[in-house]
């Protein structure tokens, strides 16, 4: 394994990094993971960001950014953030390990459960402020803050110190891999993109010929069109599903390292299949893994498996805060990607015995899952809203060939995001 950049600069500082961030925590372990090797036809090693004490690689940039700022000097009006999830709790951790007070300004929409953890984290040393319904609200108010009072910003990505804060995830894989071997290919989970501007840039330095995959959500593709464009684009909407991912734009310094990486080298992970990612994890290796943790994992559908056969990948779990009253939703998305559960709208004769012959046409792997009129005041036709789940995908090619033929009018409402958003 080369030296290269270990003599100074940024890797000698990721190495301090790392070696401070001791006291609060062991290494994250990277883990070969027997299922996925198998079903990939490859060795499939697990970095398991979510196993840090705040189920998140966040805590590494935030105590390495306070680290460093304590060494300068300390702010009189102590520190400040915005988040409405990791970087919060990260956060909190470093306030309450360094003894330091802060102030985390958080969306009035924060599920209770991440507040109250974060506040498990910071104890008396943090102040929960609640301010708008959106990030943009309370980034905004702790801005204000921080020129009101002279406290501290720390940034969840757009800082280098938080990179090199980040970057420890890479000094850790490389000492975590089998003696003499380098992965043929890592893939990262990309928001802010703090960390994959660290880890890209500390195995490079260290001479790494890995190729870097990134793995963003489609609903926020910042990092993708950025590339595109050849210059930092902010998108106009962002699906904030995959909320530790859905950032409407790449932070400045992140893409000052990411822009030699080309748009082909950045995968959009649809938010439905990674719904069902998620819940083969839960299932099969009973992994809790939040949405933005998962992304490396499910990246690994988007290649043939001819590409993937043989070789040495690393997957980068970010983290594993799932708030379980979520998991309906997670289920519902993984059945509608797989094609195992669809809604329709159909046009429902008014008159006895319409529903027996709708029932009649469903197989023993059909299930009703949801049935509900539309417009109750209709005197010949109603519209009627049914949810249909089955076992096998293919039912529904079946039932949709009976339906027509017993000339049902209905129609697919399952892939219509304006018409199942309102109604569904």
């Amino acid at each position: 394994m080369s030296d290269t950049g270990r003599q100074d600069g940024f890797c000698a500082r990721v190495d301090e990094a790392a070696t401070a961030l001791r006291d609060l925590f062991p290494e994250t372990p990277l883990q070969l993971n027997d299922h996925l090797s198998k079903k990939y036809g490859a060795r499939i090693f697990l970095k398991r960001e979510d196993l840090s004490p705040v189920r998140s690689y966040k805590i590494r940039g935030a105590y390495t950014f306070f680290r460093k700022a304590l060494s300068q000097r300390e702010p009189a009006a102590g520190f400040v953030c915005a988040s409405a999830g990791n970087h919060a709790q990260g956060f909190a951790f470093a306030c309450r390990h360094l003894g330091k007070k802060g102030v985390i300004f958080m969306p009035v929409t924060t599920p209770q459960q991440k507040i109250d953890k974060t506040v498990v984290f910071g104890g008396k040393f943090v102040e929960i402020r609640l301010t708008g319904d959106f990030f943009d609200a309370c980034l905004g108010a702790a801005i204000e803050h921080a020129k009101a009072t002279g406290a501290l910003m720390v940034p969840p990505f757009d800082h280098g110190d938080i990179i090199e804060g980040q970057a420890t995830v890479a000094h850790e894989i490389a000492a975590q891999m089998p003696e003499g071997e380098v992965p043929d290919m890592m893939i990262l989970p990309v928001g802010g993109g703090g960390l994959s501007a660290g880890v890209t840039r500390y195995l490079a330095e260290l001479g790494w010929k890995t190729r870097f995959v990134f793995a963003e959500p489609a609903g926020a593709p910042s990092l993708k069109r950025s590339l595109e464009e050849g210059k930092r684009l902010k998108l106009a909407r962002v699906d904030n599903f995959v909320d530790g991912a859905a950032v409407a734009e790449i932070g400045s310094e992140p893409f000052r390292h990411l822009k030699r990486f080309g748009p082909d080298d950045v995968l959009l992970v649809p938010e439905n299949r990674l719904c069902a990612t998620m819940i083969e994890m839960l299932n099969v290796e009973g992994v809790v893994l939040e949405p933005a943790g998962a992304l490396a994992i499910d990246a690994l559908k988007e290649f043939p498996r001819k590409e993937l056969k043989g070789k040495t990948i690393v997957l980068v779990v970010s983290g594993g805060n799932f708030d379980f009253e979520r998991l309906p939703d997670v289920k519902e998305r993984a059945l509608r990607f797989e094609g195992l559960k669809k809604y329709f709208v159909f046009r429902f004769p008014q008159r006895p015995g319409a529903l027996r012959d709708f029932l009649d046409l469903l197989g023993p792997d059909d299930d009703i899952v949801r049935f509900e009129y539309l417009k109750k005041s209709a005197r010949n036709f109603g519209s009627v809203l049914i949810g249909l789940e089955t076992k096998d995908a293919k039912n529904f090619v079946r039932l949709d060939r009976q339906f027509r033929d017993a000339g049902w009018s209905y129609q697919d409402i399952t892939e219509n995001e304006v018409l199942a958003g309102l109604i569904i």
